[in-house]
């Protein structure tokens, strides 16, 4: 059994006395090939999009749509924990919050935040850029079945809080964390980024319909999120203020979304 694997930083004292390893994995050799550890990484960062792209676009206003969606999260997320457990033999453990990371969260998120809204209300409100995203929002947000602004609101709620966290447990914890074993740091905030891109590019394309250009705006928009995320998980080893600050601007693009859909009841 290898030593163990935290998904946040260590007390002073637990690295003094474990010696636990930084990021997803340990630094030192890989548990595998370097070609299965890849590959590890490649299926991690491609799944979410086919997945997106199956049950967003192909099985659109089917029955299965919702039945597609939640098999593709228990599959997305259960991964990283057999990868790391069955393959690669780590133990997990959580250690406490630290301030210092949720502070720099809580900053981030409210400046995205306050970014994202003083351009919307100031421009993109009323601009040719969103002027099919009040239909294609409310027809989508129908056809997933919320109907009343409550119904809305709840699945808001599910994404910006736990659906948050396993984003970031998933992209931040062991898709940056494993790629950054082969390919240092800055890469690996690049690379998990694009990833982390990939399957919005196909949520934002469906919304908005305006055109490619626009779609990749919004889609680089949310690749400097994971960005900023993935430095700041690298900064303070911990995935508290990442799930913060992500928390934060998921509520932030949910009441946006909120303000242009129109409900049936």
């Amino acid at each position: 059994m290898h030593s163990a694997t935290e998904l946040t930083e260590s007390s002073d004292e637990a690295t003094q006395t474990a010696q636990p390893q930084n990021d997803s994995q340990s630094q030192g050799p890989l548990e595998t090939s370097r070609a299965a550890h890849l590959a590890a990484i490649c299926f991690a960062m491609v799944l979410p999009t086919l997945a997106t792209l199956v049950y967003f676009v192909f099985l659109s206003g089917s029955d299965l749509m919702k039945i597609v969606y939640f098999g593709s999260k228990i599959l997305q997320f259960s991964f990283p924990l057999i990868w790391v457990l069955a393959i690669q033999r780590h133990r997990l453990r959580i250690s406490r919050p630290k301030w210092n990371s949720i502070s720099a969260g809580i900053l981030m998120g409210v400046g995205i935040v306050g970014t994202g809204l003083l351009a919307y209300y100031g421009f993109l409100k009323d601009s040719t850029y969103l002027e099919n995203a009040p239909t294609l929002i409310t027809a989508k947000v129908a056809e997933m079945g919320l109907t009343t602004p409550t119904m809305y609101i709840l699945f808001a709620l599910f994404l910006a809080v736990p659906h948050s966290l396993l984003e970031e447990y998933y992209w931040r914890w062991f898709v940056f964390g494993q790629t950054k074993r082969v390919t240092g740091a800055n890469a690996a905030i690049i690379i998990s980024s694009l990833g982390f891109m990939s399957h919005h590019v196909i949520v934002i394309h469906q919304f908005l319909d305006n055109g490619w250009g626009v779609t990749l705006f919004f889609s680089l928009c949310v690749a400097t999120g994971g960005v900023l995320w993935a430095w700041l998980y690298n900064r303070y080893r911990t995935l508290y203020g990442p799930w913060i600050s992500h928390l934060l601007v998921d509520l932030g693009i949910m009441y946006i979304g909120y303000d242009l859909a129109t409900f049936a009841n």
